[in-house]
């Protein structure tokens, strides 16, 4: 599932960018850069995730065209669909990577890790409320996917610098799942939060 891209491979580089932005200016240092990265700066589709720490790689074309045939001949196959997704996705070919994407979740819309797979891509290509809006349908299809919750706080804080609410998310993964993974970020983040910013999310920047 491409959605583990920002749950667990920007980890190592997350807590350090918090820290930093939230002493900062709240301005989008969160992912911006040439490229489309999701705890960094505000993303563009073309190029890699900054601070990601993983090069995209290169686009299987004899897979891509053996996915397109299976697409074309069955209207209804989501698999293939979502195949398509996942390896645009992986060569950083977000606008791709959605359009397939969101052909799958069309026909499998109850799929939360499909619909939070979209909701990554959605903000990869600078599109934050489209992103927190997907994460919603995941959350309508599994209100406790944790997955889709971490990426949601991630978004909220570097997308919409929304520390507040991307607070209230991580509390909410810790409060489902302290041992996971995701639960185990979602702490981190926290205290990364809390440790740069000791006034909480609502006080102002420098306080």
């Amino acid at each position: 599932m491409k959605s583990e891209s920002i749950a667990f491979a920007i980890a190592g580089v997350l807590f350090g960018l918090l820290a930093g932005w939230v002493i900062g200016s709240q301005q989008a240092t969160t992912l911006r850069s040439s490229s489309a990265p999701i705890a960094t700066a505000a993303p563009t589709a073309s190029a890699a995730p900054e601070g990601s720490g993983r090069p995209a790689a290169l686009l299987d074309e004899a897979k891509v065209t053996a996915f397109k045939s299976i697409a074309d001949k069955e209207p209804n196959n989501a698999t293939a669909r979502t195949e398509l997704g996942n390896l645009y996705f992986d060569a950083e070919r977000y606008d791709d990577a959605i359009k397939w994407y969101g052909e799958a979740f069309a026909l499998n819309p109850k799929d939360p890790n499909l619909s939070t797979d979209l909701g990554v891509s959605y903000y990869y290509t600078n599109q934050a409320d489209k992103a927190l809006a997907q994460f919603a349908r995941s959350l309508e299809a599994d209100p406790k996917h944790l997955k889709t919750l971490l990426n949601m706080g991630i978004v909220r804080a570097f997308g919409k610098q929304d520390l507040e609410g991307a607070e209230t998310v991580w509390q909410q993964v810790i409060q489902l799942a302290p041992d996971s993974p995701e639960g185990q970020s979602a702490k981190r983040a926290l205290d990364s939060l809390r440790s740069a910013h000791p006034g909480g999310a609502n006080a102002k920047p420098g306080a």
